[in-house]
């Protein structure tokens, strides 16, 4: 048998069939990446990266905040290196020397594929990555940072053939760099905010009290003194957010709570967690889930999807997480039984038509199937695929992760309705999972085909693949 040439052009794609799909069908579509973490402020300024460290780890900010890719990081403690070189940017190549080491051992991870096509595409370098060559392809990105325009920020957007940027947007956030983005002609590709209100759901999270008080400077008031007043903030802001062309909210949960209880019982939660005194499970879930009703409605009075993140169990490392804080690399999936609030909240919204567009992510693909099945139960004629599993998402948007949960989607629901894949990501060269992405699901197709599953229509494989590609997601979010 002769053996495949490491990342070539048909990288993934084992059948005829999946070729065809791919190249003639699949490459060449737009991104639409309607979930990630990139900064606007740097979309705007058009940033332009010192070196590679800077756009591939990130790491300690000026301002001590961490900023940067955690899945990178997480690989560089399995290998031993020390903190002071992953986030605390002690040394760039000795960093950079010490994950191209990494690299090398990660056979199987998602990393060493992205990794590699991130260079492939964005720096021409299409041998692999390792210790030997790791300065001379340092030096070489490195110079084409600095000199190459095409490197800035929005030049990397742009030679991604990427159409719309979905970022993610505190409630109380002014908003102002999207409105300079807006107003730049320059500017060829859409970037919107997406409301994500998690900060004021939280309640019996550390904060709770003081963003309480940012999100009523936020509306112009002295204080919000009641959970009806939260929500009215909400939605004041909500609407805001619409106006500045909002299409999407993300919600990041550790589960999703459902627990309809009388707005005094709420408000005592609500007086409690401002008071600092601790409360129950019930009554944080009813103050939670009065919100989540909510803005529910407002999401889709101003055509706004949901999505709904739930079962990741943050900062588990204590030692870490007091060293280095939150978003440092130090979560993991969590074993959450939420499916019944889910369709809890799913049938309260809908019994009053006012159940929003609505994206269904779970950390643990054991719930694969059962999202599958909640999908199937909220559907109307609004749009195809009103009610959507997300994609194959942190921890599971690996090669197997992809293609369980479009697998699953494929045998519960309708895979052509599916509106594919983001990037969840604050890399600037992410955009090559979109890529990979498209590969994956491109050979599966394939396979089905080849294997006498699905007929060789290719006009009906043409709509299936262009949909999932890009196609769905345009009609899903109204772009």
């Amino acid at each position: 048998m002769m053996m495949k040439k490491f990342m070539d052009e048909d990288f993934v794609l084992e059948n005829e069939t999946a070729k065809h799909l791919f190249h003639d069908y699949a490459e060449n579509l737009p991104i639409i990446d309607y979930h990630c973490h990139i900064s606007p402020k740097e979309i705007y300024e058009d940033r332009k990266f010192d070196n590679l460290g800077d756009v591939w780890f990130g790491g300690k900010e000026a301002d001590g905040h961490y900023f940067g890719d955690h899945y990178k990081w997480r690989l560089m403690r399995s290998n031993a290196m020390s903190e002071d070189i992953i986030t605390g940017r002690k040394d760039e190549f000795a960093r950079f020397k010490g994950f191209a080491d990494t690299l090398s051992l990660a056979i199987g991870n998602p990393m060493y594929h992205w990794c590699n096509l991130e260079l492939h595409k964005y720096f021409g370098i299409k041998e692999p990555l390792t210790v030997d060559n790791a300065k001379s392809i340092w030096d070489k990105c490195n110079d084409m940072l600095k000199n190459d325009p095409s490197l800035s920020v929005r030049g990397l957007i742009r030679q991604s053939n990427v159409d719309y940027v979905g970022t993610t947007d505190d409630p109380v956030d002014s908003l102002t760099y999207h409105e300079k983005i807006a107003a730049d002609k320059s500017i060829d590709f859409k970037v919107r905010p997406s409301f994500r209100p998690d900060k004021a759901i939280n309640i019996t999270k550390a904060g709770f009290k003081e963003y309480i008080g940012q999100l009523a400077e936020a509306v112009g008031k002295d204080s919000l003194d009641s959970t009806q007043d939260v929500i009215d903030a909400l939605v004041d802001r909500v609407e805001f957010f619409a106006s500045h062309g909002c299409v999407a909210s993300d919600h990041g949960l550790d589960y999703i709570p459902f627990r309809m209880l009388p707005m005094e019982v709420c408000d005592r939660a609500f007086n409690k967690a401002m008071s600092g005194q601790d409360l129950t499970i019930e009554e944080a879930e009813g103050y939670q889930t009065a919100l989540l009703i909510a803005i529910g409605k407002a999401y889709h009075k101003h055509g706004i999807a949901m999505e709904l993140h739930y079962s990741c169990l943050r900062n588990v490392n204590e030692r870490m997480f007091k060293s280095e804080g939150p978003d440092t690399g130090f979560d993991m999936i969590a074993n959450n039984s939420c499916g019944g609030n889910i369709a809890a909240l799913l049938s309260v919204l809908d019994s009053t038509s006012e159940l929003p567009k609505t994206i269904i992510f779970s950390l643990n693909p054991a719930d694969n199937e059962q999202i599958g099945t909640i999908l199937g139960c909220f559907q109307s004629n609004e749009v195809p695929g009103k009610i959507q599993h997300g994609p194959a998402w942190w921890f599971n948007d690996t090669k197997s992760g992809m293609e369980d949960q479009m697998r699953s989607l494929a045998n519960l629901g309708l895979l052509g309705n599916f509106i594919g894949m983001l990037t969840d990501s604050r890399s600037f060269l992410s955009y090559t999972r979109h890529d990979y992405f498209r590969r994956i699901m491109c050979n599966m197709i394939g396979k089905w085909v080849e294997n006498g599953e699905y007929p060789n229509d290719d006009d009906a494989l043409k709509r299936i693949v262009e949909g999932i590609s890009y196609e769905n997601a345009k009609r899903y979010f109204n772009l």
